[in-house]
């Protein structure tokens, strides 16, 4: 059995290492890092791998992690943007940072405190999915994900919803 993944946590007033599951159990509030990757005008987004405990087979920006103890937001972004879509190279830019709090399903609960990263990606470039990770990609308008969103919101990750609705202009520009 490998070790369980420790993210950073508050707990007791105090940050210390929890395992990753057992904060979403309990709504614990902790850090995150979320990832844009735009090119030309386009955001690639994800659709979670089935096989995901929460949120499966919704749609997400390009990736959505938690840095693992002692790991920055920029080391944590390029690693889980390398392990998820195979993208690697690309300068993270950061953006505002956002906190929320959302059910994700089956009582679990996101409540972080997220380091936001926009990257640019060079004409051409296309993600190479794990498919444990990643169902499939798609290179979006704004404009046209924030209409996909109007549409049907449960087809998105509530993180997605919430930086769409609220940071869309902080994150994006747009």
């Amino acid at each position: 059995m490998p070790d369980p993944i420790l993210v950073p946590a508050w707990e007791g007033g105090r940050l210390r290492p929890v395992e990753k599951l057992e904060v979403h159990r309990r709504g614990l509030r902790h850090k995150a890092v979320s990832v844009f990757v735009q090119r030309g005008g386009l955001t690639l987004i994800q659709q979670r791998a089935a096989s995901k405990y929460h949120s499966p087979l919704q749609w997400a920006n390009a990736c959505c992690t938690h840095p693992l103890w002692g790991e920055s937001g920029v080391d944590c972004a390029q690693r889980r943007l390398a392990e998820e879509l195979g993208i690697e190279g690309l300068e993270m830019r950061p953006r505002p940072g956002v906190e929320y709090r959302a059910p994700v399903g089956d009582g679990l609960v996101e409540h972080e405190v997220v380091e936001v990263f926009v990257a640019e990606a060079p004409p051409g470039l296309e993600p190479r999915p794990a498919p444990a990770e990643v169902a499939a990609t798609e290179w979006i308008a704004p404009d046209a994900l924030r209409a996909r969103i109007e549409a049907a919101p449960e087809r998105f990750a509530p993180w997605l919803r919430i930086y769409m609705a609220e940071h869309r202009a902080a994150i994006l520009g747009a």
